[in-house]
């Protein structure tokens, strides 16, 4: 039950909700906590954990902490990693290559797992082609003698660049809530390294300034520059010359978004020809980044803040445009839906940052053992073509009765909706008197979907039946598709989408890219993006929607599917 203090603080909650045009259904268990999860296929996705007392059993008895979910059948079979995969960031590379960086410490505990220091690990996976995971590029590569950053990372980010490489930023060398000067990574490297730069790292005044809140720092631009985004700021880098080329205005009245203050940041969908990005950036605190934990409250109320600019002269210098959310939220997800609109998801309404939305360590955690409260059960829906004061809303969305907090992870599929999975607010079992029953938010191993009402209904959609898996930058390709006649006229978009590498509410490298086309017929032809800043030479997903309705996706390369430079 929500406090009286906190429902006088969401002034829209919704006491009778419309009738719901989506759905919740639970099907199956993860087996893991998939706080790292990436899809890789309309049959797959790949899920990383940290070795823990997990149901999903290795051969030879031990705990798996990495594992491939089976969207036909809704289960899981474990994959075996060496390092420790926890707290990592990653991405796609240009040639298909799933690339995931840093993590935690060893973990070596019987029954476990035995895991080896991850903070400089590189895991490849794939390019895996086969339907049920068993075949050749299936399983985890890993040489951390030979295969490694250059520091240590905990917490990194890791974003597929215009060239098809990983850019790969912050982090921390040891476990922290907030990151202090002597143990950040301040710095930048990449994968694989650019030219005269193998074994060295960029130092990034950007990164430096944000402390302590840079945790988990964002976008590649139409312009090719990156937008870095932590704390409660933001800055425009030019990767080419290693330059910082301009800061933006701070986020409004003090919220901070960036890890530990868990808001999210999302670029929005990029239309032609002009491709002007917009970013939107909702929930987090308002708290100082001077607080300690022994002032935080996991009854500290979340920020309804959520702000969006546009990236053009005339929108840097008209600033952050503020709009509230239905309601506070702090360790949000966020789905890009091919229709453009944007699934806000899980999360809470009160607690205070990241590591502490989770693991017990505030002043008032030990009664509910979590640092966060009041899960945010019911989603949002932002809706980015409407007019301010229009674009959220909670209509016809459903509530579940599953609490998803720190740690949980949500992403759309190749049918069409939202695989929604895992939450573990609390430190890992010790012993069998500790067990994760003991939790007011135990972890969650139930998977759910999260279904639009026409794939509810089985109604009319779009439907592919051929398409290119390839498609060079500004070349045209022909897509057979069949309009069902209740939608045809209806408007009709083509989505390329990248899902990105979703993790502790981020989903660094998601984007959508709007492709021109034009229909004759039952023959759909599209032009790619004209080049890589618009959308990053590698792999990708396209919808074709009709009157808010899309089909099921199909995965296409992007590029020449080589290996980056």
């Amino acid at each position: 039950m929500l406090s009286t203090k906190l429902l006088s603080l969401i002034p829209f909650v919704r006491l009778a909700m419309a009738q719901n045009t989506w759905t919740f259904v639970q099907q199956g268990s993860s087996g893991i906590i998939p706080l790292e999860l990436i899809n890789l296929s309309p049959t797959l996705a790949l899920m990383y954990d940290r070795p823990y007392t997990n149901p999903l059993k290795l051969a030879d008895g031990e705990s798996a902490w990495a594992g491939l979910w089976h969207f036909d059948t809704n289960t899981a079979t474990p994959l075996e990693v060496k390092t420790n995969s926890f707290c990592a960031g990653g991405a796609f590379i240009s040639n298909g290559t799933l690339v995931s960086v840093g993590g935690q410490p060893e973990d070596d505990i019987p029954g476990w797992g035995n895991a080896t220091d991850g903070r400089m690990a590189i895991r490849l996976f794939g390019p895996c082609t086969s339907a049920d995971g068993t075949g050749p590029g299936c399983t985890v590569f890993e040489d951390p003698e030979n295969l490694h950053l250059v520091v240590t990372r905990w917490y990194p980010t890791a974003l597929r660049i215009a060239d098809g490489s990983l850019m790969i930023m912050g982090g921390s060398d040891i476990l922290t809530t907030f990151n202090g000067a002597d143990i950040a990574q301040n710095n930048i490297e990449f994968f694989p390294p650019r030219a005269g730069e193998a074994g060295t790292v960029r130092p990034s005044k950007f990164l430096n300034d944000t402390l302590p809140a840079n945790l988990f720092p964002r976008y590649v631009l139409p312009s090719g520059h990156i937008l870095m985004i932590a704390n409660n700021q933001s800055a425009v880098y030019d990767v080419d010359t290693n330059t910082e080329l301009m800061r933006l205005p701070d986020l409004p009245n003090g919220v901070r978004i960036g890890v530990p203050f868990d808001g999210f940041a999302q670029l929005l969908p990029l239309s032609p020809p002009l491709y002007e990005p917009t970013v939107l950036a909702c929930g987090g605190s308002d708290k100082p980044d001077t607080i300690t934990v022994e002032e935080m409250s996991n009854q500290d109320v979340a920020t309804t803040q959520c702000s969006r600019i546009t990236l053009t002269p005339a929108g840097i210098a008209a600033g952050w445009e503020v709009e509230q959310l239905p309601d506070p939220r702090l360790l949000p997800e966020t789905v890009l839906l091919p229709n453009g609109d944007l699934m806000i998801i899980n999360g809470a309404h009160t607690g205070q940052v990241a590591r502490y939305s989770g693991y017990p360590s505030v002043g008032d955690s030990g009664a509910i053992n979590s640092n966060a409260d009041h899960p945010a059960t019911t989603p949002i829906m932002y809706k980015p073509s409407l007019p301010s004061g229009q674009r959220l809303t909670q209509d016809g969305l459903p509530t579940t009765d599953i609490a998803r907090m720190y740690h949980s992870a949500a992403t759309l599929t190749g049918k069409g909706n939202i695989m929604v999975a895992a939450s573990n607010p609390h430190p890992f079992v010790l012993s069998a008197d500790d067990n994760p029953n003991n939790y007011s938010f135990p972890s969650e191993y139930r998977v759910e979907y999260l279904n639009p009402d026409f794939i509810t209904n089985g109604s009319p959609r779009p439907v592919i039946s051929k398409s290119p898996s390839q498609l060079a930058f500004n070349a045209q390709g022909t897509i057979t598709v069949t309009i069902p006649s209740t939608l045809a006229a209806g408007e009709l978009q083509v989505s390329l989408i990248d899902m990105g590498y979703i993790t502790h509410g981020w989903h660094a490298g998601q984007r959508l890219v709007f492709l021109e086309h034009t229909l004759s017929g039952n023959t759909l032809t599209i032009t790619a993006p004209p080049n890589g800043n618009i959308y990053a030479p590698g792999p990708g997903w396209i919808y074709v929607v009709a009157d808010g309705v899309w089909s099921e996706g199909v995965q296409i390369m992007i590029g020449d599917g080589g290996n980056p430079p």
